[in-house]
């Protein structure tokens, strides 16, 4: 009884060959999928990503005094001094504040109204 079980068990297993039979094709079968959401990802996500931050980097670096700026913060201002690492930025006519060059968001038009 007890090995007609066993029997049945092994019956009812996969082939001691490899199991469903695909072979080495089956297992490049079941990678494409995973390849091809790699392959999007990167064109709808990753590179979009390196461009906007190639982009704000290129900005940064080319940041000189009289540029009007909206800083991440969402402070409008206008460039007094640039330093290695900092900017300072004219709000009104008595308040100038330092920021880090990294909190520059854009720079604005100079047709841009305050």
């Amino acid at each position: 009884m007890l090995f007609e079980i066993i029997d049945i068990a092994y019956a009812m297993g996969p082939s001691p060959q490899g199991g469903s039979g695909q072979g080495v094709g089956g297992i490049f079968g079941s990678l494409v999928p995973l390849v091809l959401i790699f392959v999007i990802f990167y064109f709808l996500l990753i590179r979009p990503q390196q461009k906007k931050a190639k982009e704000h980097k290129s900005m940064i670096e080319n940041l000189k005094k009289g540029d009007k700026i909206i800083t991440s913060g969402g402070v409008y201002g206008i460039i007094e001094s640039v330093g290695t690492n900092t900017i300072t930025v004219k709000i009104s006519e008595n308040v100038k504040v330092k920021f880090g060059k990294g909190y520059v968001a854009t720079v604005r038009a100079s047709s841009d109204e305050e």
